[in-house]
Order: C-alpha cells, then sequence, then structure tokens
C-alpha cells in the first residue's frame, strides 16, 4: 500500500470517527485544509462522495458508512501492530481512546492517572467524559469505564465493583421533613426521579434489606432528571430524596452535604464495568491500562466502598 494511499485512509477514518475535518485535523497532527483535501483525493480516487459537506456539519455517505465499517477496526488494528512493532515487542504506547461517566471519571479514576501514565509514560490516556453508553467500535474508543454496555461478541467486559443504589437527602431537607422509617413512609416524601437514558422510563425506587425483604416504594415527585450527578446536587440543596449509585453518592455524604435516608434499605445496580474490544491482537497500552485499572481499583478500596449497602 502507497504512503499516499495510507494517508487517505488516515485521513477518512479520522473524520469520520470525530464528525469532523477540524477535529480529525489535531487528532493527526495536521491542519483542517490538509485533512479536507485529502479526503477529497480519497473520493476521487474511489469515485464515490465519502461524506456529505455542508457550513455546520460533516456527515458520512451510505458509501462512507460501509466503508468506515468495513475498514475502522482492521486499520486500527494495522496501526496497533505496527506502534508494537516500532516500539518493541509488547511496549505499550500510544494514544489511548478511554470513554468515562462524569463523576465516576473524576472522582475516582482521574486521580489514577499520575500512576499510570508514570508506569507508562508512552501511553497518552485521551479521556472523553460522557454518561450515555457508548459504542466502542463505531467510535473508535480503546476502552469504556461505565455500566450495563450491551455485550457482543466483539466485546469483552470485566467487573470492577457491584454497585449499590441508596437512599439520600440533605440535612436541611431532614430537619424540614422528619426521616421515614420505613419505605412506605416514602409516599410522604418529595423525591427526585431519573429517568434512565437507555429507556425513557422512570427508575422505579426498587428497594431490599438485608434480611430480603422488597419493596416498591413511591414518593412525591418534585423532579424529574436523567444524570445522576445532577440529582445528586439538586438532593443536597435541599428539594428532597434521591436515590443515588454509592459512587455518586460518596463524595456529597464524605463532606455532610447529604445523609442516608433507610440506610438498612438499598437498590442493586449493574456492575462498574471495564470494556475493550475483543480483538486477536489486544494492544499492549490496552492490555496494560485495563490490568492497572482493575489492580488499582481494588487497592484504594473502591471496589468495596461502591458494593456497601
Amino acid at each position: 500500500m502507497s504512503t499516499e494511499l495510507r494517508s487517505h485512509l488516515d485521513a477518512f477514518i479520522a473524520a469520520a470517527d470525530e464528525g469532523s475535518f477540524s477535529a480529525a485535523a489535531r487528532r493527526l497532527g495536521l491542519t483542517p485544509a490538509a485533512v479536507s483535501k485529502s479526503v477529497a483525493q480519497f473520493e476521487a480516487r474511489l469515485g464515490v462522495r465519502l461524506f456529505q459537506r455542508s457550513t455546520r456539519s460533516l456527515a458520512l455517505t451510505t458509501d462512507g458508512e460501509r466503508l468506515h465499517g468495513q475498514v475502522r477496526l482492521p486499520w486500527s488494528e494495522i496501526g496497533d501492530a505496527l506502534t508494537d512493532l516500532r516500539q518493541g515487542a509488547g511496549k505499550p504506547a500510544g494514544t489511548l481512546k478511554v470513554a468515562l461517566a462524569y463523576t465516576v471519571g473524576r472522582e475516582y479514576f482521574v486521580p489514577m492517572m499520575e500512576a499510570f501514565v508514570r508506569r507508562y509514560p508512552d501511553v497518552v490516556p485521551d479521556l472523553h467524559f460522557d454518561n450515555r453508553q457508548v459504542d466502542l467500535i463505531a467510535e473508535g474508543f480503546d476502552v469504556a469505564i461505565g455500566g450495563g454496555i450491551e455485550l457482543t461478541d466483539a466485546l469483552i467486559s470485566r467487573e470492577l465493583a457491584r454497585l449499590r443504589i441508596v437512599l439520600v437527602a440533605s440535612p436541611a431537607y431532614l430537619k424540614a421533613h422528619p426521616a421515614p422509617k420505613h419505605p412506605l413512609e416514602l409516599a410522604r416524601h418529595r423525591g427526585l426521579l431519573r429517568r434512565s437514558l437507555v429507556s425513557g422510563r422512570l427508575v422505579p425506587w426498587a428497594l431490599k434489606n438485608k434480611a430480603g425483604q422488597e419493596v416498591v416504594a413511591s414518593v412525591r415527585p418534585v423532579m424529574v432528571l436523567d444524570d445522576p450527578e445532577a440529582i445528586a446536587r439538586a438532593a443536597a440543596s435541599g428539594m428532597g430524596i434521591a436515590m443515588l449509585p454509592r459512587p455518586h453518592a460518596l463524595p456529597l455524604l464524605e463532606r455532610g452535604e447529604l445523609v442516608r435516608v433507610l440506610p438498612e434499605w438499598s437498590a442493586d445496580s449493574r456492575p462498574l464495568s471495564i470494556y475493550y474490544t475483543s480483538r486477536k491482537l489486544v494492544p499492549a497500552k490496552v492490555r496494560v491500562f485495563v490490568d492497572f485499572v482493575i489492580e488499582e481499583f481494588r487497592a484504594r478500596g473502591h471496589a468495596a466502598r461502591f458494593s456497601q449497602g
């Protein structure tokens, strides 16, 4: 394959992944004009239009989508293999594109990165913060950290922690509204409800205690949100009682901005996991990052703290 064709493929895949020539240029260390020109030359060489262009957007055509789907992963694997070869067999190197949720990423994973980059100085973590569930392959992520990503034959999942969901409220709210003593008493309280990003439905307050009793509690809704971090802030402001995953609740509980409500009751959640593609050749940078996160996550006690009821 000629150097020119490799450059065209790099430009096309980066532009398709990023959705703009400017972002692709930053990723490749080129100018937007150079990326645009390379893609145009690639289209001329193939005799098909790969992108629909406008002043505000860049979108793949049907032909572009088909080509991107066919070449994205093999081209990435070739690049990983060549990087490993250049850097020495199995030596971790290159940019590592990671998807994380906002609070979990900032509170628990960013503090780990100093130790990681010190241990693997040739790996550059590229962290993307978003609460949605990403498509690792289609969006070009090496790793995702979160819960509930649908597993396919192309993905591997390794569990980091079982998550518990707990009831919380601000001290000010509980001063004005005495805390309930049983889940059935929640019906008299103001509640901050969560809408699932996946289903669009309200998440029920399905609680259970250590004795195995289960209750689906009712609450008077005061607001509906689809982001646990926003729910945590609303609860801390005194708006009502909320159900929060422990990773989101812990920082506010430790600062005294929130306190537990009905501490003997909690709910289950999908585990927090780390996901990566099940390639035959797992790049060294992915392998060491996954192993490091699992090891560090447990060493810092996060797995135990997240699973407490």
